[in-house]
């Protein structure tokens, strides 16, 4: 039997003789089983809304995406799309075109991206399920589809055969301008769709064919800016990656989801970690309790530390015996709070406790890694308080008596 583990545990299921004592040590457990809680909850908080966040962007992102690394476009020859078709990996892939352009509608001008894409495109991310309003674009035809924000900012209907939108980008080349009609490439196009994704997609894109926007980039058929991929389920992305950069050479870089939102991820993580940070500050300052309540606890039994002390134990023995009351504190503490945390979190996810909007429940989402955090971060904090709390422990405290 380990002696001072059984001591300890005695300590912590007995009750002091003075009310003061128990009533600090409940505080500090009451501490530490709230700190837990609260980290927990935050800490779920964060991952529901960086999953709600990365939903809306994941909508329009593909699984790969491999870009030109030098310039704006690259050529892809008929044998390196063939050798894409023939990877084992490869679910489907789409040929990108993007630009900045000019839209002008109903006397009103905005810059805007858009962006060409073939007839694979819909099936390699699932644009259809973001159209608000109208349809998907024909590939054989002038027609674009544009976000919630240029629509408002153009006052821009579907369907409005009476106004056409025009498209103008700059044409490339040396030299004065002498006539705005000599400086841009220009086409009418027809809105047919309105979709909503977030607010920086919505406020900056328009999807058309790829055949219209390399008719007004000049560009030639093997001419294109990006190809999108959409994986088969259960495939290696890391070696899909390194087949696809061995096709297209050194013109392209292979980007996965999170690199393409690689601003994006930092900021949720550094947010996630920042919170963690200060959550965890609390924490500490709840510790305090315990090393307070471990101290008082071990001026109220000097008298029994003494008989301790005088039947063979060491110091480092009554040392121990407060250390793993301490953790032990801390631990059944961290379990409890724990618990507690994840019957709040469940009753948010079923009942929608907090709204973000009144139709809206605040997003939440219950990760295994956060347990292990939660409980780790306690479990050396206690550690910690304990050891500096049975530091205390002299030779002459347990001789008074």
């Amino acid at each position: 039997m380990n002696f001072p583990l059984h001591i300890a545990k005695r300590y912590l299921r007995s009750k002091s003789s003075n009310n003061a004592i128990n009533f600090i040590t409940y505080i500090a457990i009451t501490g530490v089983i709230l700190g837990a809680a609260s980290l927990f909850i935050v800490l779920s908080g964060f991952a529901g809304l960086k999953d709600f966040t990365l939903k809306f962007s994941s909508v329009v992102d593909p699984d790969l995406k491999a870009e030109a690394s030098i310039g704006k476009s690259f050529n892809v020859t008929k044998k390196q799309l063939l050798e894409l078709s023939n990877i084992d990996e490869v679910l489907l892939y789409s040929k990108i075109i993007e630009e900045r352009v000019i839209l002008a509608f109903d006397d009103k001008n905005y810059l805007a991206n858009i962006k060409g894409v073939d007839a694979n495109f819909k099936n390699v991310v699932a644009i259809d399920s973001v159209i608000d309003y109208g349809s998907w674009l024909d590939q054989k035809s002038n027609q674009i589809v544009v976000g919630w924000g240029i629509a408002n900012n153009l006052s821009m209907g579907v369907l409005d055969y009476s106004k056409t939108v025009n498209i103008y980008v700059p044409k490339p080349g040396k030299g004065q301008i002498t006539s705005t009609k000599n400086a841009f490439n220009s086409v009418r196009t027809l809105n047919v769709g309105i979709f909503s994704i977030n607010e920086k997609l919505n406020d900056s894109y328009v999807f058309t064919s790829i055949d219209l926007a390399q008719r007004l980039l000049n560009y030639n058929k093997d001419q294109i800016s990006a190809i999108e991929f959409k994986l088969k389920t259960g495939s290696d992305e890391a070696i899909v990656k390194e087949k696809i950069q061995n096709i297209l050479g050194n013109n392209v870089v292979v980007k996965n989801r999170a690199q393409l939102n690689d601003a994006l991820y930092k900021m949720l993580n550094t947010e996630n970690l920042a919170v963690y940070l200060i959550f965890t500050l609390v924490l500490i300052i709840a510790f305090f309790n315990i090393i307070g309540s471990l101290i008082m606890m071990m001026l109220d039994k000097k008298k029994s530390l003494n008989t301790l002390f005088n039947i063979g134990a060491t110091v480092k023995d009554i040392r121990k015996i407060f250390f793993f009351q301490g953790s032990l504190m801390s631990i059944i503490g961290g379990v409890i709070g724990l618990l507690v945390a994840l019957i709040i979190v469940i009753l948010q996810k079923a009942f929608s406790l907090v709204m973000i909007t009144p139709s809206l429940a605040y997003p939440i989402t219950i990760k295994l890694e956060n347990f292990f955090i939660v409980f780790f971060t306690i479990s050396v904090l206690g550690i910690i308080a304990s050891k500096i709390a049975s530091a205390r422990i002299t030779k002459s405290l347990v001789q008074t008596y």
